[in-house]
């Protein structure tokens, strides 16, 4: 069996609306490595979403498999899936999907307790990952109170305190400036090398591919090229935060 933490085999996906069926992926395969940045880019509906969702088990192919840190995600119930994304994935998302009445610290703890730690290691590792962000200074105010960088800042931050093997994100800096979006590119790449990650960024955003250890291009479902590239400097992530 494979140690790579991702291995995608002869993955097709459609959506049917009433009698017309619509192709989405085409018998696409890759595999991915621990330790390395991947970013997904292409047209819009060429399928890098839908890829994200496919490689995370939030979808299921109609046709091929994702075997996911050894286990065949299709072959897992909806409780086992649930499970496993829990314990073993992170999301960071271009909505943020932050909770209007939390503080960024209650924020980072709350999945840690759905994974059974105590409070005070919950708030623990949270307040060492917002840290880790630069925003430390920031750990009591609530979402109204952010910026866009920082709301994003405390989603990567949610994402790093569970110490995920795998680390998803869907269009991270669409919403943000170039200096912010600087800042999550290097926070995602700090990912994949300090945190020895899988991280999967799907994204139009033509300023994140020098920052990327590897790139996959894609059109109308099928993979055009794949690309590594050499090893991106990374930038001190809190000399940039204010």
């Amino acid at each position: 069996m494979s140690t790579d933490p991702i291995v995608a085999s002869g993955l097709s996906k459609s959506y049917r609306s009433g009698r017309i069926v619509t192709p989405v992926l085409r018998g696409l395969s890759l595999t991915l490595r621990a330790g390395e940045l991947c970013l997904v880019v292409g047209p819009s509906g060429c399928g890098k979403s839908t890829l994200l969702a496919l490689l995370s088990g939030l979808l299921q192919p109609d046709q091929g498999n994702v075997v996911a840190l050894g286990r065949e995600l299709g072959r897992l119930d909806a409780a086992a899936l649930d499970r496993f994304r829990l314990d073993h994935t992170g999301f960071v998302f271009q909505g943020f999907n932050l909770f209007p009445a939390l503080t960024a610290l209650e924020q980072v703890a709350l999945p840690l307790g759905y994974l059974g730690r105590s409070t005070d290691v919950a708030f623990a590792r949270a307040a060492a990952a917002l840290e880790e962000v630069g925003l430390a200074a920031r750990r009591g105010a609530r979402p109204a109170e952010l910026s866009g960088g920082e709301k994003q800042r405390v989603a990567i931050a949610r994402a790093l305190a569970k110490d995920p093997a795998l680390l998803f994100a869907d269009e991270p800096t669409s919403a943000l400036d170039a200096a912010n979006g600087q800042i999550v590119i290097d926070l995602l790449h700090r990912a994949a090398r300090q945190h020895g990650a899988c991280v999967v960024c799907v994204s139009h955003d033509p300023r994140l591919i020098g920052h990327a250890d590897r790139v996959l291009r894609m059109e109308d479902g099928m993979l055009l090229s794949d690309e590594r590239h050499a090893a991106p400097l990374l930038s001190a992530v809190t000399e940039r935060c204010p």
